[in-house]
Parts: structure tokens; C-alpha cells; sequence
């Protein structure tokens, strides 16, 4: 695997802790609501990680990794959307399909 690949890789895997570290054990959606610098870090890194799996996509296409389009889908809804973003989306995603990339990005990482 390439190293540009490899560093993506870890950009992402980076983000998500981040993110994990950001919401915390509790993961509360309410106080998630409650705090814009809470919600402002989260969707940084979310822009992060939609970037860098726009630059993987473009390196190799073939990286089996679920949701790809519409992880790169979601940074350009925030970034261009930004007076559009549903913070119930991004909990969701948060919730549901984080857990499943962090795996896919970690079994990347180590194959």
C-alpha cells in the first residue's frame, strides 16, 4: 500500500477518535444540541475525513470502504451547506456508521 494511501488512512482513523473523544462515553444527543463548539469540532472532522476519502478514492477507487460516496457526499453538504446541516444526520451517522469505518479503516491500517 502506498504511504498517500496509508497517510489518509490515518487522517480518517484520526478523525474518528477525535470525534469519539469529542461526544465521550455518554454520547447524549441533547447536549450534543446544546453545544456549538461541540457540534462546530464534530463537523471539522467530519469535513476531515470526506476530504481525505475524496484523495483516497481518486488514488485507488478499489479500497473496499462502505458509504465512500456518501461519506464524500456528506463533507460537501457541510462545508457548502453549512446553514443547511441536520444535526440529526450527523448524530446518525455518528451512531450508526462511524463505528463501522473506524473497523474498516483500522483493518486497512494493519492488512
Amino acid at each position: 500500500m502506498k504511504n498517500e494511501i496509508k497517510k489518509y488512512l490515518f487522517d480518517i482513523n484520526e478523525a474518528i477518535d477525535s470525534i469519539e473523544n469529542y461526544i465521550g462515553k455518554k454520547r447524549d444527543f441533547k447536549e450534543y444540541l446544546k453545544d456549538k463548539m461541540l457540534r462546530r469540532a464534530v463537523e471539522r472532522e467530519f469535513e476531515i475525513i470526506g476530504e481525505a476519502m475524496n484523495r483516497l478514492d481518486k488514488l485507488d477507487s478499489e479500497l473496499k470502504i462502505s458509504y465512500k460516496t456518501q461519506i464524500i457526499s456528506m463533507r460537501n453538504r457541510v462545508i457548502h451547506g453549512y446553514d443547511k446541516i441536520d444535526n440529526e444526520i450527523i448524530w446518525g451517522t455518528i451512531v450508526r456508521h462511524l463505528p463501522i469505518l473506524k473497523i474498516e479503516i483500522y483493518n486497512l491500517l494493519n492488512s
